[in-house]
């Protein structure tokens, strides 16, 4: 309401009813130079522009991105907020505290809510206290009723009456729940890794009993914390709670919460997040601008203000050519996040353009934004285009909010048009990678790293029985290379040779759980049905999906029995022919093996071959994509060039190439879209609308402030707001501090804060003991971040701290005026009783590593002033100031040891009435040596953050 850009609001031209900032027309021809992730920071800025959080030199700054780049920090508002528990708990406690604090300071409690649209889902909770269900265990059925029909069906599952299933040695008699069981139609899915069929009769089942037993485990360890985030849900406004059971974080915040384009109140704007889950980055392969900060950059959002960035670098990835129709999604994710890897994108953002951009999927830009920490981009950003539009469509948008959304993307020129004319946006540097140039690999014949084109297989394999024995050689005489065994088998003669397969598993785990690679084989197996090929019988085939949800989509696209046809079964969803747990091979073949000293084959989609595993008369393993594990098995022979040579001979003696029946990247896209992503969003859709039976039953206060149960030893009212007043006092003098801890180079915040096991000697372990609490029921920081009291006693609690007072590793510290050696809480406290404040001392790159609240709140309330540094990691930097502690510098070249101090010296820092970004301050010591530091703050906003004792205080100063 108060930007100074509000005569560019327009209406949308198709629905006059929706109004918003036409910044395509602000920024006029830089506007359309700038990339798109830039334009959503622009429409951020022009939007929130309000002369103090946002001005209008940082919205101008952005517009000329590309002079400024690198060398201004701006300020960005995202549109939403994103939490898992285990960090959303200390927010969540925090804005508690802050209701009380505003009661307690004469103001209204009811006011005190979430500024920005939050999500927090409960989803970090789950441990697995009961495992090993019974088809988890369930050996190889052998039996069972497995009868397709005649004609087997087309890629639609027709609905059926099942009866119950009889009971098998798979499931041991486990899913006779008949037409009671847990399925709701064809398409439906479970969300959970769970089996909802019997995975070997397609029966329907109850859930299995390790779930259940998981789930009230679940609800009884964390039932304190989970009544806490009931309680939110109730009294704050502009905060959803996801209950347990629904899905992951980033699984909810992909399929459910994302918007895509914002709609409040018929105004419309980019959708945007920030989040404290590292998968908060995969939103940005469907437009949607997100990445993962800290605790107190998050909580800052959530009370209004934004995020502080430098204006990044944008680096251009242009996608040109086509997909080789082998190379599979997991293919061409592993290559492109190869090329960032060597292109030093780290602290940049990365934006994909090109012809080749329309290729891939949804799923398969959502993996490769995901996987930012691998190449160290902030982000990399998929514009919104043709693909996502159709995605959305099956992800549940109706008509009309398709619409808008294509309407408004296009009118701000958000919206990517492979057909367009007009210029690529200008990027920083471009990266170039062609799809042509991706091919498929498999890996072996005895380790994981020798991979080998797909196109190179038979010559490959021919020059590894030419090779001496070795890590690929089999020393075979060249005389003996086409050596052919002849074996009776089922009444029938085959010949055995040199890279026969005699071994072909499809296995969904790890790197082969994407939808696309076990579809791709599922649709080539229905390809290979039809045209008349088969399998041979003596082939060790099987099927070991990593969970009910992969036979599930299996199911409901209507390729398992297909796959089942060619002898693909589902053998249970556990390790199997990775470790070597596959059934032995017919007495007939190994026989033939060893008689005829035969290399044979086993090929796999998994992710271990060495030597011998599968079987110890198969001597070739190799590590293949799903779909060809199937085509090598139909093939029955690894020696063989799928280019020229066909895989067999199919119906009227035709012989049938593996292009004959590969599966398309359009039909994979098709049948990825209607029959798994709309079955997986339909069902999330109803877990969110009906919620659980435990969560609904859950009872929790509806007070407006939190009745605070003085023995929880989760959640405990921290005492951040315990001076909170109307107004702000000038920063205060620090007299005579001692320093409380000497720390040297690189000290993470993990040092700092540590988040794993409580220690059974440490301080936090010894408060847990006071309140009845055995080491089992410690439970870990992580866990305990809503406990002020558990959090602060773990700081610098890490075992592996180097003060230098000390000398040894060791979160010890020596308190000063006694002279005691203590544990670094203890110290802290009987400073603070005796009124006397403390700093720390510590070398360069202070604060490094992953951004964690509790490594500035734990020294805040361990009574820590300032911080003296000669650097910081800026991250941790701008976290001091945002709960109120004084980033101190020593001037370039100057160093404790420089200046000759010891640390045992008692300091005294004086700021004047008016602080200035990064002004020298004076610090005199108990010895009489004076010496200037820089007070590290960048810009004014800063400095009033910091008048006011961090951004938590200057929020709740505005509810007074």
């Amino acid at each position: 309401p108060g930007s100074p850009y509000q005569p560019a609001i327009e209406a949308l031209e198709s629905h006059p009813e929706k109004k918003f900032y036409n910044v395509s027309k602000l920024g006029g021809s830089k506007y359309d130079t700038l990339p798109y992730s830039i334009r959503v920071l622009f429409e951020s800025s022009v939007r929130n522009c309000d002369g103090f959080l946002v001005k209008e030199t940082d919205a101008m700054n952005i517009l000329d991105w590309k002079t400024k780049q690198n060398h201004v920090e701006v300020p960005f508002c995202p549109a939403r907020v994103v939490l898992q528990d285990f960090t959303g708990i200390p927010a969540m406690v925090d804005f508690a505290a802050m209701r009380e604090a505003v009661r307690n300071a004469g103001g209204d409690p009811v006011k005190v809510n979430p500024a920005c649209p939050t999500d927090l889902t409960v989803d970090h909770s789950l441990q697995i206290d009961f495992s090993k269900c019974a088809i988890q265990n369930a050996p190889n059925p052998g039996g069972g009723e497995q009868k397709p029909p005649a004609k087997l069906s087309p890629l639609k599952a027709q609905p059926r009456k099942l009866p119950p299933c009889r009971g098998h040695s798979g499931c041991r008699g486990s899913c006779s729940a008949g037409e009671s069981g847990r399925s709701s139609g064809p398409f439906s899915a479970q969300i959970e890794n769970t089996p909802i069929l019997c995975p070997f009769h397609l029966q329907p089942v109850p859930e299995p009993e390790t779930v259940l037993k998981n789930q009230e485990m679940e609800f009884g360890r964390n039932r304190e914390r989970l009544q806490f985030f009931k309680w939110s849900s109730k009294v704050f406004e502009n905060i959803s709670i996801i209950p347990p059971e629904t899905g992951t974080a980033h699984q909810v915040n992909l399929e459910y919460l994302s918007r895509v384009v914002f709609d409040v109140k018929d105004f419309l704007h980019p959708d945007s997040v920030v989040g404290t889950d590292s998968h908060t980055t995969m939103v940005n392969g469907l437009g949607i601008l997100g990445w993962g900060v800290g605790g107190i950059e998050t909580e800052a959002v959530m009370l209004g203000m934004p995020v502080t960035l430098t204006l990044p670098e944008v680096v251009g990835c242009e996608l040109t050519g086509t997909v080789s129709p082998f190379a599979t999604s997991i293919d061409i994710v592993l290559s492109i996040t190869k090329h960032l890897r060597q292109a030093d994108v780290a602290g940049k953002f990365v934006e994909f353009f090109g012809s080749g951009v329309s290729q891939l999927s949804v799923a398969d830009r959502t993996t490769i934004a995901n996987m930012c920490p691998e190449y160290g981009a902030i982000l990399s950003f998929f514009p919104v285009d043709n693909v996502t539009l159709k995605h959305l469509k099956h992800a549940g948008f109706d008509k009309a909010k398709l619409e808008v959304t294509e309407a408004y993307l296009k009118a701000v020129k958000l919206f990517r048009n492979d057909e367009s004319s007009s210029r690529e946006p200008e990027y920083s540097q471009v990266v170039q990678v062609s799809l042509s140039s991706i091919i498929p690999y498999v890996s072996g014949p005895k380790r994981s790293q020798d991979r080998v084109a797909v196109n190179n297989m038979k010559s490959d394999f021919q020059a590894c029985l030419n090779e001496k024995s070795g890590v690929k050689g089999f020393q075979i005489a060249a005389e003996k290379q086409n050596d052919i065994v002849p074996v009776q088998y089922e009444g029938n003669e085959y010949k055995l040779s040199h890279g026969c397969v005699v071994i072909a598993a499809v296995i969904s785990c790890t790197n082969n759980c994407n939808p696309s690679v076990m579809l791709a084989a599922g649709l080539l197996a229905k390809k290979a049905v039809e045209a008349g090929l088969v399998v041979k019988p003596y082939i060790r085939t099987s099927l070991s999906p990593g969970s009910g949800m992969v036979t599930h989509y299996l199911s409901s696209s209507g390729v398992l029995p297909y796959l089942s046809k060619l002898g693909f079964e589902v053998v249970g969803y556990g390790c199997s022919t990775c470790v070597g747990n596959t059934a032995p091979l017919p007495e007939a073949i190994r026989n033939a093996i060893k008689q005829g000293d035969i290399i044979a084959c086993g090929v796999l989609s998994g992710t271990k071959n060495f030597e011998g595993r599968l079987c110890d008369c198969v001597r070739a393993n190799y590590l293949a994509s799903p779909p060809l594990v199937v085509a090598y098995a139909i093939a029955g022979t690894i020696r063989i060039d799928f280019d020229t040579e066909p895989l067999g001979t199919g119906f009227n003696g035709k012989s049938i190439y593996l292009r004959d029946i590969w599966p398309t990247r359009q039909e994979l896209h098709t049948v990825e879209e209607e029959c798994v992503i709309s079955s997986m969003f339909k069902e999330l859709k109803e877990k969110m609308e009906k919620g659980n039976k435990r969560w609904n039953l859950l009872e929790a206060p509806e007070s407006t402030l939190f009745p605070w149960d003085l023995k929880s030893t989760y959640i405990r009212c921290p005492s951040f707001f315990d001076k909170l007043a109307k107004e702000p006092v000038s920063p205060q003098a620090v007299e005579n501090a001692h320093v409380l801890l000497y720390l040297g180079d690189s000290v993470t915040t993990d040092h700092i804060s540590p988040a794993g096991s409580i220690a059974r000697s440490s301080a936090a372990a010894k408060y847990l003991t006071s309140k009845g609490l055995t080491p089992r029921e410690f439970n870990s920081y992580g866990a305990r971040r809503g406990n002020d009291a558990v959090m602060t006693r773990g700081t610098f609690a890490n075992i592996k701290l180097l003060n230098k007072f000390i000398g040894k590793p060791a979160p010890k510290t020596i308190h000063f005026p006694s002279g005691q050696t203590l544990d670094v809480f203890e110290a802290a406290e009987l400073y603070q009783k005796a009124g006397i404040p403390v700093i720390i001392l510590a070398g360069k790159k202070y604060g490094l590593g992953s951004s964690r609240d509790w490594a500035a709140k734990g020294p805040f309330l361990l009574g820590v002033k300032a911080v003296l540094a000669e650097s910081y990691e800026k991250v941790h930097r701008s976290q001091l100031i945002g709960i109120g502690i004084a980033p101190l510098q020593f001037r370039p070249g100057e160093n404790p040891s420089t200046l000759g101090l010891t640390g045992r010296e008692q300091f005294s820092i004086l700021f004047p009435p008016e602080l200035s970004p990064r002004m020298t301050l004076d610090i005199k010591t108990s010895t009489g040596k004076v010496f200037s530091v820089i007070a590290l703050f960048e810009n004014n906003m800063e400095i009033t953050l910091y008048k006011n004792g961090g951004s938590l205080n200057f929020v709740a100063r505005r509810f007074l």
